[in-house]
């Protein structure tokens, strides 16, 4: 139950004091884990100063040499350890400690085990997923490093990057690659970075070591800080064979610092080459094309139409000629073969006239409705008749009917 207190009836430290030893009393004993940043010994009793692995915190923990020496093997400073303490607080000095009742190192197949139980955790969260990896930039104008001081790794990132392309920039962030203090540190150089806009592209990079000191790049809380960036990451921790979880949630995963250079800055002697082999390229086809158009306008204009256009007007007028005078010709025989037929049928009509006969000397008799007398038994007496020559006719009266 909470204290009632008043300005006018307040209570004294003491009692603060213990009422705070009383609830720390009733944690009870718990399994801690964390990473002996400090160890001292004082006669038979041990100091320890366990940091927490993320978070910049730690706690004091007090146990007897006996405790410390049967852990196997004995913890040393920089060790992770899981210890089986009871929660104190002196009330005399108002400090919180924990006394260690028991000591164990985790060893590599336990961190391997938990490890391997963030990476499917993390992987069935999408934070590997290809999909959300961005691409690098083909020539970023700044470069952001963060490793560690006055490393080999720095040195390698900036030497290869010089040679390749002499006028990148970098901004380097030292930070503590292993240790107690390597998280936070790279969590927070990686959070300045990302927020600068000048850096196109970061890499966290960390030469060789063992699975201990490449524990910071396994670290959930840099892994995660690593996805929300938004800048490409690129992760160059290790050589080939180390894998820590930062590998996988990187933009892009590099054997090794060498390498990062490579992937991250382009290389000018490289894109050079490459300018003149595509400008190479590029004037055979022009050349190629070109030629091609050539040819098939020399094969246009090489036509007699293009060559010599009044040549085949001329050849078209020379057709048109023989044309008409063949139509001519056709026309004046058709006409020929009709005037011989009209020649003919009329002198088979002449022939065939009656008034050829009477040219003859001969003469039709024929009744005044100029019906032809055919014998004089059709005359009648005093009839008229007319008689028709070749030339003329004459009127006659039938004297007498015929005998």
């Amino acid at each position: 139950m909470p204290l009632e207190t008043t300005p006018e009836s307040p209570v004294p430290v003491r009692t603060v004091l213990r009422l705070v030893g009383e609830w720390v009393g009733r944690l009870g004993r718990i399994w801690v884990e964390g990473q002996i940043a400090e160890l001292s010994r004082r006669g038979s009793t041990v100091f320890l100063t366990l940091r927490d692995p993320v978070a910049a915190v730690s706690a004091r923990v007090v146990c007897t040499r006996a405790v410390l020496d049967a852990a196997d093997p004995p913890p040393a400073e920089g060790a992770r350890v899981v210890i089986w303490a009871r929660p104190d607080f002196n009330v005399a000095r108002g400090s919180f400690s924990l006394t260690a009742l028991e000591i164990r190192s985790v060893g590599i197949g336990e961190l391997l085990a938990r490890l391997e139980r963030l990476r499917r955790s993390l992987a069935a969260e999408g934070l590997f997923a290809a999909e959300r990896k961005r691409p690098l930039p083909f020539l970023p104008g700044m470069v952001g490093l963060i490793c560690g001081r006055d490393s080999a790794a720095e040195r390698d990132v900036l030497k290869n990057a010089a040679l390749r392309w002499p006028a990148v920039r970098f901004r380097v962030e030292q930070v503590a690659v292993q240790g107690p203090y390597a998280v936070a540190e790279v969590i927070e150089a990686l959070q300045q970075l990302d927020a600068d806009p000048a850096v196109d592209v970061i890499i966290v990079a960390r030469g060789g070591g063992s699975i201990e000191d490449l524990l910071p790049f396994s670290d959930e809380s840099l892994v995660r800080a690593v996805a929300a960036c938004r800048t490409p990451v690129v992760s160059a921790i290790g050589h080939e064979q180390d894998s820590p979880i930062l590998d996988h949630v990187a933009d892009v995963r590099a054997s090794t610092p060498t390498d990062a250079a490579r992937r991250v800055v382009p290389d000018v002697s490289e894109q050079l080459a490459l300018i003149r082999q595509l400008r190479t390229r590029a004037r055979r086809s022009l050349a190629g094309r070109l030629d091609r158009e050539q040819s098939w306008l020399a094969a246009i204009t090489s036509r007699p139409a293009l060559a010599n256009p009044v040549r085949e007007i001329e050849r078209q007028q020379e057709l048109v000629t023989s044309l008409r005078q063949r139509a001519r010709r056709c026309m004046s025989e058709r006409l020929d073969r009709a005037s011989d037929d009209v020649s003919h049928t009329r002198a088979r009509l002449l022939a065939l006239s009656p008034a050829a006969t009477l040219r003859r000397g001969y003469a039709i008799v024929q009744h005044q409705d100029s019906s032809v007398v055919r014998s004089a038994a059709e005359v009648a007496e005093k009839e008229r008749l007319t008689v028709r020559f070749a030339n003329d006719q004459l009127t006659v009266t039938a004297d007498q009917r015929p005998i």
